[in-house]
């Protein structure tokens, strides 16, 4: 790194960084899911298409990505509020980083069946 640059890549950036990313996504996910909860008063057969295609294997993929990102971004949003409530906060930061990831992971394996169970059986049969 530069000398004089504000970030050094440690834990507080990139946590910064993935509880915007993620904070992106839920927020293009939502405004998707209006959009096409909306399509059920212009046309109900549309909107039966539409869900339809939500039922495919890819999608389910990207529902597991979507539950890792609402997982992440609450947890993450849990530390930053002990972080700026919490007068001993700003010294375990780290440590309340890692963790939350690893919260984080042991809550991702535990939903991988009850997501991603349905797109694996319709891939590779009963």
């Amino acid at each position: 790194m530069p000398a004089g640059t504000l970030y050094r890549g440690r834990e507080g950036m990139w946590s910064w960084v993935a509880h915007r990313v993620t904070g992106v996504l839920i927020f293009f996910f939502l405004f998707v899911h209006v959009l096409d909860t909306a399509l059920v008063r212009v046309s109900p057969e549309a909107y039966d298409d539409v869900v339809s295609t939500y039922k495919t294997p890819i999608v389910a993929l990207l529902e597991y990505g979507l539950v890792a990102a609402i997982l992440f971004h609450a947890l993450n949003g849990l530390r930053v509020i002990a972080v700026d409530f919490w007068s001993k906060g700003p010294r375990y930061q780290k440590q309340m980083l890692w963790t939350v990831v690893g919260i984080w992971v042991v809550l991702m394996i535990g939903a991988l069946y009850p997501v991603l169970g349905h797109a694996v059986r319709e891939v590779f049969g009963s």
